[in-house]
């Protein structure tokens, strides 16, 4: 028995020594640039000829680090905890409120319903001063949000300039949670909505609450909306698939160099409707869980994925605790569709000589397919199955919008306005319209359209080749006809500009799921999910059912 536990030890201390003697390499070439670090550190403290920060440069050095890896392996500071903590949680300490600089000014811009910053008074237009008796004109937006944020039950004291009438506000901060479904409602007899934001701690929750709300109103359709949801945990997401999709499916693969990152993960409990007519919407800023959610339902067969093709981000996150309370989050994994099919868009495993990733090749696409049998693509992100064209608004629209001009006008005509008809009735009248018109007429807006950029160019052209001067009345008719003229593309883009105009109104009153709510009326989304529902062989044939 002595002898077998003598050869035992002995064998697995050589599997332990070859094991090590790979390792040393590692750790050898870890500990020697360790000590460069340390050495270029040491050199630049002792003699750079400008007095340094330590804590500043170090972080510039790990970031850049990180940059050569991909946009998602990060390191977190233990002042950058909290941010992240909202990430995951949709929780933080705070007013309630959101800013932006606009001319010079820092503005609230939004507030959440109920909010300290609401129940305080305060409102969206409102010119922030002073925040504790310190000026803030000159501070970021990530310090003066900093400064707004903190422990729930303190208070801090605003200066802020309304309609150039100054007020001091007292707001005592509360821990501030943003719900993952800001809306969900009944859209028309048959159909429900679902709006899904992040993939929180409570996404599935939230999510399941909302189901069986709607499912008490008897709705036999569903559309599930995750434009512009940039993801979360991915657990989350397997609950939510696993409300439409019978126990033991599998839902989503990892895979990595590292072992216990292998993982497959199955729907363990009983759904909630597996007969329901399901539309998943997917936009250009639908990334990580969203495209697990969108791309499984898709590979079996489930749901019609509809909008335009998703992010593509296919990397798995894990964070990881480090010294003195900072953390690093880093990418441990791939994911995989039940198809087998891996939506990851950009390789940033090769780059090019200029230190840039590019997407992966198309040579390098591969095939899949759905359950049915539907052909479905890696590295191309979440394909849908019926693509909606991105909408183009005018220059018009865009400069009113940029340049906070319709923000403007209804701070100036709607802060005192408490009550107006619900969403998605709505409706500003003409009168109000030729208001918002004259309101315009006093700001001297200007822009340009491309077809008159266009025009300029082409006269530089005719100009240069000798065509110009015989064909001058020609360009002059041209002119007069494609001039920029403010008063005419207000009234021929009336309708697009009414549209924000009332959505920014809705906000004032009704907050963020006011804003969503008002916008499906004329969301082409929306209106391509009523063509699909109210077709069944449409339905049945897009799934390959």
């Amino acid at each position: 028995m002595k002898r077998l536990f003598f050869l035992t030890t002995t064998a697995l201390l050589m599997l332990i020594l070859i094991s090590n003697s790979n390792r040393e390499k590692d750790y050898f070439e870890i500990s020697k640039n360790l000590r460069i670090m340390g050495s270029v550190y040491e050199k630049i403290n002792n003699f750079y000829v400008e007095e340094i920060i330590p804590g500043q440069l170090m972080k510039k050095g790990i970031d850049a680090m990180l940059q050569s890896l991909d946009p998602f392996t990060v390191y977190i500071s233990e002042s950058e905890i909290e941010d992240f903590r909202f990430t995951t949680t949709g929780q933080y300490g705070g007013i309630g409120a959101s800013i932006k600089r606009s001319k010079g000014n820092i503005i609230i811009t939004e507030m959440y319903e109920n909010s300290p910053a609401h129940k305080s008074g305060l409102k969206i237009g409102d010119k922030l001063i002073e925040i504790n008796n310190k000026p803030i004109k000159e501070k970021t937006i990530q310090e003066i949000g900093d400064f707004l944020k903190g422990p729930a039950e303190s208070t801090l004291e605003l200066k802020i300039n309304r309609k150039e009438k100054i007020k001091n506000i007292i707001i005592k901060r509360e821990e501030i949670k943003l719900p993952s479904v800001p809306l969900h409602k009944k859209i028309n007899s048959k159909t429900g909505y679902i709006k899904l934001t992040s993939f929180t701690q409570t996404a599935a929750q939230e999510t399941q609450t909302a189901l069986l709300e709607l499912k008490e109103k008897n709705i036999s359709n569903l559309v599930l909306d995750l434009r512009s949801n940039g993801g979360g945990l991915l657990n989350e997401a397997v609950k939510i698939v696993n409300f439409f999709i019978p126990k033991g499916q599998l839902v989503v693969t990892t895979k990595s160099r590292i072992p216990e990152m292998n993982r497959n993960y199955f729907t363990t409990l009983n759904p909630i409707d597996t007969t329901l007519k399901l539309i998943v919407l997917i936009d250009e800023n639908s990334a990580s869980a969203s495209e697990i959610v969108a791309g499984s339902l898709q590979d079996l067969d489930k749901a019609i994925v509809v909008g335009f093709p998703s992010y593509g981000k296919g990397l798995v996150q894990q964070t990881k605790k480090l010294s003195f309370g900072a953390q690093i989050k880093l990418t441990v994994a791939k994911y995989y569709t039940p198809s087998g099919r891996c939506i990851q868009k950009i390789d940033y495993s090769n780059k090019t000589n200029q230190g840039k990733s590019e997407r992966i090749a198309d040579s390098l696409v591969n095939t899949f397919f759905t359950r049915s049998g539907r052909k479905v693509y890696d590295a191309r992100g979440v394909e849908p199955d019926k693509t909606i064209s991105m909408e183009y608004y005018s220059v018009i629209t865009e400069e009113l919008l940029y340049n906070d001009i319709i923000f403007d006008y209804v701070t100036n005509e709607y802060s005192n306005v408490d009550s107006i008809a619900p969403p998605e009735h709505f409706k500003i009248k003409q009168e109000e319209y030729d208001k918002f018109k004259s309101f315009v007429s006093l700001k001297n807006i200007t822009y340009q359209t491309e077809t008159n950029f266009h025009l300029k160019e082409l006269k530089k052209v005719a100009e240069k080749e000798k065509y110009f001067k015989e064909n001058k009345k020609l360009f002059n008719k041209l002119d007069s006809v494609f001039s920029v003229n403010v008063e005419k593309d207000l009234d021929k883009f009336q309708d697009e500009i009414t549209y924000f105009i009332e959505n920014e109104i809705v906000s004032r009153v009704y907050f963020q799921k006011g804003r969503i709510e008002a916008s499906l009326n004329k969301d082409p989304y929306i209106l391509e999910c009523f063509e699909i529902f109210n077709n069944d062989s449409l339905y049945y044939s897009i799934l390959g059912l």
